[in-house]
């Protein structure tokens, strides 16, 4: 009996080193970068999705990027073909993982009439298209970033 309480001891502590946790991997392997070089800051969120989203709504204007929580809100555009209808578009990156439900968008619509801007309906596939062209793009930077054999 006695020599038994030392066995279970060892093999608990045993089983235990072999466990981990998110906070055990680098910050590579997250996709997390140090965005400031005189500290070790690094990004609330995934870098692949931070860095693609940035990349896919370049064409807008930038009204609030917050790294840490990452949210990134886009100021009003319209497009030169079309001037009495404006977007705005909000991302939510909601994980430090690459996971496609890491990213959550709401879009915003206002055409122009008789009385200024006014809400107008968002095609329901709109947030679909520009959540696969920023998964897509993550996709790829993340390709991109991996050592080839």
């Amino acid at each position: 009996m006695i020599m038994r309480v030392p066995a279970v001891i060892f093999c608990a502590l045993l089983l235990a080193s072999c466990g981990s946790s998110d906070n055990d991997m680098p910050d590579t392997a997250t996709g997390s970068t140090a965005i400031s070089s005189t500290s070790t800051r690094t990004l609330g969120v995934n870098s692949f999705l931070w860095h693609a989203t940035l990349d896919t709504l370049s064409f807008m204007p930038l009204q609030s990027a917050d790294p840490f929580g990452g949210v990134i809100i886009t100021d009003w555009y319209s497009d030169p073909s079309n001037p009495n209808e404006r977007m705005r578009v909000t991302v939510y990156i909601l994980d430090r993982r690459l996971r496609a439900d890491g990213i959550k968008i709401s879009t915003f619509r206002q055409t122009h009439s008789a009385d200024g801007w006014v809400d107008a309906q968002v095609n329901p596939d709109t947030a679909n298209k520009l959540e696969d062209a920023i998964l897509v793009r993550a996709r790829e930077l993340r390709l991109a970033s991996t050592p080839s054999n």
